[in-house]
């Protein structure tokens, strides 16, 4: 049984008190006297020649104190991407340079080309209007097919509008291309991975400070990841020496990935406030969030699917065209290649995969790592053509994934794709989803729905992901330019209490109820006297932030040995205070004994004497009690999960909604199984809306026409069913000390095929000979793919 307050207990959240209550401190509620405000001027055009930038009108109106154009940014460098890709012929990919402010052209509507730093908001908003832009509209390249053959260019001076042409892996091809020729039978489907904007509660928001008698700069940022912030703007963009530059993130109101990345506004509010000498703040309206932050998704997707007589998996190979739209960010290199690529053989035994990625530039927002960040894109690929085929080959969608599946005694199992899961057991899952999920009633459902007019569809899933990114000899071949281990530091206080220091940032994740359970299960102490530190580097040795479900996994690890290391010197004090060496020590529910004695010591009386070492042997034992540990993964977790979803379909309006969801996920050791469990719930929300109702729509001229909630739809909370959701079917992860694997994007990677599955099955069962339609499946999608069946 696990401890009230441990690792395995669903203890409530601590940091809800304050976010429920309104006191939570956020990057906008940092204000100080002598604040100026930034706003920033956007190009209305997607393609564009910048032929002049008039300001001096506006720099003479009320309040305004300066004025920034791109020519103020031309001496410093620009925003990199955080990992190279080369093309299959080795070519390095093309890496156009992403500016502070756009100099030159601008190559998406909302592209900034200005900025005004002004007293007040209003002034600033003033003063862009009084801005004169001659800005010569090109021809926009909007479409992925048509951009590789397009006259119009995004970037110039590289030629093309492909970045790479990325092959995986390439010794593959033959061998894939060979099996797929000889096939008993193979199934093909295109299919879109639409555009998704993140939407987070809170927009992006920035505040600098600058203090001129020490050079030094704080910056306070929406950040998923202050470090690599902080890296970015100093070697790259801004050339502050780190040492003169603190980063902070505070509490922050959700990122789904789109606040990993260093963007230009936190770049140029720095460079205000430099020359100012006063903070200088900047916060997104919603319009701005829409077009600048980071985007999701955005795949054109062609898959195949070879199989023997029997049903066996013979090859996968799919083609893909990925758009990075209008610069490359931190991780949209990554995504569409090996956060996608090497999933490519999903759950199961088949042994050939090839496959082959274009990325294009677009005048489109950047395209960037969402929730799932590419295992989203490769298991829809991969569920919706194992789908397509059952129904082809008249077998039963679950017979033919069990038929195929990675079974327990086969790991460590190296797949085609060129992972290596080390552990995992699909068919329990799918037994467990098929009790949890009740599908034994379902053929009553669906008679029950047929009698209200109504067609009810079962859709299923079978999904693995690849997190925890990792590790950083791995990445370092792959093509990431920075480490991907994480760090923490253990302050045991004089009076017993503990501050963790973690370089994980926590913008939903409950790290300060998780974090504390790890370490007051292993010291045996009250939780509730430990205290999570993080999102301030001036504060934590180093960390790679939070995404990639990696917070447990990497930084929870590394807590861990921090830990050990704590453990191990205590138990030194401990030998002292009761005269035994440290091999006569043992350690158990928060109490030191001498072993084949009954003296012992309280841990919270080692820590007072760690601070108090009168008769310390200094040269045994150093006073205090804080350790620090940098932990580098040996390898990627692999978490997987089946999922079933039934849908009622109304064939007279075309519109679907989805009565009963399942969820059965191996995340290994569960730490909060209350916090998994809403983990899940949001990540299937996500994998919900985006099946359904979520698509960020371009018209051919680079206008963003689904710029507000009045155009993109998100799901509400009668568009969700109640989930149910399991996770008790864990295979521990073999090689972190927790056993953990991730469990934050898993819900939007498994739902989207389960719906979409659930959806063909409600249109076949009508009697309409629908094979695939793309998401969103809006009511006017399916009528009209019905209409034309």
């Amino acid at each position: 049984m696990p401890k009230d307050d441990g690792i395995g207990a669903a203890t409530v959240r601590r940091e809800d008190v304050r976010f429920l209550t309104g006191a939570g401190r956020y990057t906008d509620d940092i204000q100080a006297s002598g604040e100026a405000v930034a706003m920033f001027a956007r190009s209305n055009v997607a393609n564009g020649v910048i032929k002049n930038i008039d300001i001096s009108h506006a720099s003479t109106m009320p309040g305004v104190l300066a004025i920034f154009t791109g020519d103020d940014f031309t001496e410093v460098g620009g925003n990199p991407a955080g990992w190279l890709i080369n093309s299959r012929d080795g070519t390095p990919m093309h890496e156009p340079k992403r500016p502070v402010l756009a100099h030159g052209k601008v190559r998406h509507v909302g592209d900034a080309y200005a900025a005004v730093i002004a007293e007040t908001k209003e002034q600033a908003m003033d003063a862009i209007e009084a801005i004169e832009a001659d800005i010569e509209e090109l021809p926009a390249v909007v479409n992925m097919k048509d951009a590789l053959s397009a006259n119009s260019l995004v970037h110039d001076e590289i030629g093309t509008n492909q970045c790479f042409d990325w092959g995986w892996i390439e010794d593959n091809r033959a061998a894939t291309d060979a099996a797929i020729k000889s096939a008993h039978h193979v199934t093909r489907l295109e299919l879109v991975n639409n555009r998704l904007v993140p939407n987070a509660m809170e927009p992006r928001s920035s505040r600098a400070e600058y203090h001129r008698g020490n050079d030094e700069y704080i910056l306070h940022t929406t950040s998923q990841n202050p470090h690599l912030t902080r890296l970015l703007i100093s070697a790259f963009v801004l050339g502050i020496p780190e040492n003169k530059l603190t980063v902070i993130a505070p509490d922050v109101g959700g990122g789904f990935g789109s606040k990993i990345y260093h963007y230009g506004e936190e770049a140029l509010v720095l460079a205000a406030a430099k020359k100012l000498n006063r903070p200088v703040t900047w916060t997104a309206d919603r319009t701005e969030a829409f077009l600048t932050d980071a985007h999701g998704r955005d795949h054109v997707t062609t898959i195949e699917l070879a199989l023997d007589k029997d049903g066996n998996f013979l090859a996968f190979r799919t083609e893909t065209l990925a758009n990075v739209g209008a610069y490359l960010s931190n991780f949209s290199t990554a995504t569409p290649t090996f956060l996608h690529g090497t999933l490519m053989a999903g759950n199961y035994t088949v042994p050939n995969v090839y496959v082959n990625v274009k990325a294009v530039f677009t005048n489109t927002a950047p395209v960037d790592a969402y929730r799932g960040a590419g295992r989203p894109e490769a298991t829809y690929s991969l569920e919706r053509v194992i789908d397509m085929a059952a129904r082809e080959m008249g077998m039963d969608p679950i017979a033919l994934r069990r038929k195929n599946f990675i079974k327990p005694d086969q790991y460590p199992y190296a797949s085609a794709a060129g992972l290596e899961y080390d552990s995992g057991n699909y068919d329990a899952l799918m037994d467990k989803m098929e009790a949890v999920g009740d599908l034994a009633g379902f053929a009553d459902r669906r008679k029950a729905s047929e009698a209200k007019g109504l067609l009810r569809g079962l859709g299923v899933n079978a999904y693995i992901e690849a997190c925890g990114i990792a590790p950083s000899n791995l990445v370092g071949v792959l093509g990431s330019r920075v480490g991907l281990y994480d760090a923490a530091t253990v302050r045991v206080n004089a009076t017993g209490n503990i501050s963790v220091m973690v370089g994980a940032h926590s913008h939903g994740q409950g790290h300060e109820t998780a974090f504390p359970q790890v370490v007051a299960d292993m010291l045996g102490i009250d939780a509730a006297s430990i205290d999570i530190v993080h999102g301030d580097t001036s504060k934590i040795p180093f960390g790679m932030g939070t995404y990639g479900s990696r917070s447990l996994a990497v930084c929870g690890s590394a807590v861990v040995r921090a830990t050990e290391k704590v453990i191990t010197k205590a138990k030194k004090i401990a030998a002292h205070m009761l005269e035994v060496t440290d091999k006569d020590i043992s350690f158990e529910d928060g109490v030191f004994s001498a072993i084949g004695t009954n003296k012992s010591v309280p841990f919270g009386e080692v820590a007072l004497k760690a601070y108090i070492p009168h008769d310390f042997p200094l040269e045994q034992i150093e006073p205090g009690l804080e350790e620090t540990a940098f932990y580098d993964p040996a390898n990627f977790t692999y978490p997987s999960g089946a999922y079933c979803c039934e849908v009622e379909l109304d064939p007279e309006t075309g519109k679907v909604r989805v009565d009963r969801f399942a969820a059965v996920d191996d995340f290994g050791n569960v730490i909060n199984p209350m916090i998994v469990t809403g983990q899940v719930h949001g990540g299937l929300g996500q994998g919900i809306g985006q099946a359904l109702l979520e698509n960020t729509t371009y018209d051919e001229d680079g206008q963003l026409l689904s710029a507000s909630y009045m155009d993109y739809t998100m799901p509400r909370a009668d568009d969700l069913p109640f989930f149910m959701v399991d996770h008790s079917q864990g295979t521990p992860c073999t090689h972190n000390p927790l056993g953990v694997k991730g469990c934050g994007e898993a819900g939007a990677i498994g739902s989207p095929p389960t719906v979409i599955n659930a959806v063909i099955d409600a249109m076949q069962s009508g009697g309409k000979n629908v094979t695939h339609i793309d998401m969103p499946v809006t009511p006017h999608r399916v009528w009209t793919a019905m209409q034309n069946a």
